[in-house]
């Protein structure tokens, strides 16, 4: 341990709730981790410092998307040293951050790990250039399977897992505009979907994965994903708010 005296101790913690937007999609999660470590510079925010000879901000990441995945549901737990206004570091933090990288919501962290509350996640996946009944007709045949395996490429070489167990609930939609970038004017369908958290974690590439082994549904064009909403999953097999639930069980 290096001379001197210790680290100001945790005082507080906040819960840290953020949307990946636009171009800022495509940024991965060690981009955010360099961004987000400048911005709480900038917004003064009182962190709390790891100890030994390379202290670093304590800040736990959970759960983040993928890069080129949009989000309006990231999560992001700081330490802080002195206690703070969670309202006051919402807004100095957003104002600190790169437009695209958007601070939504700031709370007091409750008892228990956020991790823990983050168990599924809602995804919203644009098909552009696949007609909805078609896609539909897709879907009904992955939900009527009780397990397809899926093969991905991991550190370790490729692994087959099951992707079908994880959907929990799946729609198709319809819109008349090709996606959110505007490619491919006419009908598009969007898949609706939540999906549990597992190990491996399924995402929708995988799922769409699935769609592809059980229907041959290959859509001409990249899949535009945005994640809307992670969290507790509900009996009703809904995804409801990880900060609203920790100020309920606070309560």
């Amino acid at each position: 341990m290096p001379d001197g005296p210790p680290p100001p101790p945790v005082v507080q913690k906040l819960r840290v709730r953020y949307a990946k937007r636009g171009r800022l999609r495509f940024s991965s999660h060690r981009d955010f981790q360099r961004a987000l470590e400048r911005a709480l510079r900038r917004a003064a925010v009182p962190m709390a410092y790891s100890a030994g000879f390379t202290p670093h901000p304590k800040v736990s990441y959970a759960n983040s998307a993928a890069t080129g995945t949009a989000s309006e549901a990231e999560y992001v737990e700081l330490s802080v040293c002195r206690r703070c206004d969670p309202e006051q570091v919402r807004a100095s933090l957003d104002a600190s951050l790169p437009p695209g990288l958007d601070v939504l919501t700031v709370v007091e962290a409750d008892v228990g790990a956020l991790a823990d509350r983050l168990q599924a996640s809602e995804w919203e996946v644009v098909l552009p250039g696949v007609a909805p009944a078609v896609a539909e007709a897709a879907l009904e045949q992955l939900l009527a399977r009780d397990e397809v395996e899926v093969e991905r490429l991991f550190k370790n070489g490729p692994r087959r897992f099951d992707a079908r167990g994880a959907v929990v609930a799946a729609v198709v939609e319809s819109r008349v505009d090709g996606g959110v970038d505007g490619a491919g004017d006419g009908d598009c369908a969007i898949l609706r979907m939540v999906v549990r958290h597992t190990t491996p974690a399924v995402r929708p590439d995988d799922v769409l994965a699935a769609l592809r082994v059980v229907a041959q549904l290959v859509p001409p064009s990249p899949p535009q994903v945005t994640r809307l909403a992670q969290g507790p999953l509900s009996d009703a097999g809904t995804v409801t708010d990880p900060l609203a639930a920790a100020d309920v069980d606070g309560a």
